[in-house]
């Protein structure tokens, strides 16, 4: 359910609740398994880990990591790997998480805006991905956070969903909604994206932002986009109405691969 709302709501406290609650669902799922996840398992995907490339020895600051299985990921490929994410919830199993597979890794509780209050350093490698920058008001702050948090010569690697898959109804049976930015948006919906069934009624605020607006953010922060890829599949099966037609690729069923679901990108400082 999608509604327009009020641009003062509280947004932070809503989604953080919001977060804490999904935590408790993501955390024990088969969707995360972090059974296998403990055991080795690199969370990463096909998409971004050649857009990462070789992390030995580099820095990552890793914005809105969830419970931080691909921050650990990265730090078990080399990196010295910061987390951050507003969920309490979530930054409390991560650092438990990181604890059972001895990394290294490093976790910050805030809302991203909020990062230059808690963190002063500068990175190699600035990442984000799949379902991020939605649940944040202002991209131009965001893009220009990321340059602030980048070395000369390091790179932000960006991997999202499409903003085309957020026009559509929660069944993909019509479009539904705006592709551009056209102000905050209320939802409340019950379940999860690991468990529909999930006994929580998540309220959230999210926003669309279209791929001009993020490209063009990037830009005026002073950074220079250097590859973009878009995907026709998503790599978790978290929309309805999917199959997998490779391992590990899903679509909308009805829609085949007809739809950009994922875009990917590298910029530099």
């Amino acid at each position: 359910m999608h509604t327009p709302n009020d641009p003062n709501t509280n947004y932070e406290a809503i989604n953080r609740a919001s977060w804490n609650d999904r935590t408790e669902v993501h955390f024990d799922s088969e969707f995360y398994d972090n059974t296998t996840f403990l055991e080795g398992r690199n969370s990463l995907n096909p998409i971004e880990l050649p857009l990462l490339g070789d992390l030995e020895g580099q820095s990552v600051l890793h914005l809105q990591c969830h419970f931080g299985q691909d921050t650990i990921s990265m730090a078990r490929m080399g990196a010295n790997a910061v987390g951050v994410d507003l969920s309490d919830l979530s930054i409390e199993r991560a650092r438990e998480l990181n604890d059972k597979a001895g990394a290294n890794a490093r976790f910050i509780r805030c809302n991203v805006y909020d990062l230059p209050q808690h963190l002063d350093e500068t990175f190699d490698v600035v990442f984000a991905s799949y379902g991020t920058i939605g649940w944040l008001p202002d991209i131009q702050q965001w893009a220009d956070l990321v340059a602030r948090y980048l070395k000369p010569g390091g790179r932000l690697v960006f991997a999202e969903f499409h903003p085309v898959v957020w026009m559509f109804d929660d069944d993909f049976k019509s479009v539904a909604y705006r592709y551009f930015n056209s102000g905050p948006i209320k939802e409340e919906n019950s379940g999860t994206y690991t468990d529909e069934q999930a006994p929580i009624q998540a309220k959230y605020v999210s926003w669309n932002h279209g791929l001009s607006e993020v490209v063009t953010a990037l830009r005026t922060a002073g950074l220079q986009l250097t590859t973009f890829q878009e995907f026709d599949y998503s790599p978790y099966d978290c929309f309805s109405g999917t199959e997998e037609f490779e391992p590990g690729k899903f679509r909308i069923k009805s829609i085949g691969n007809k739809l950009p679901m994922v875009y990917a990108l590298v910029a530099n400082k």
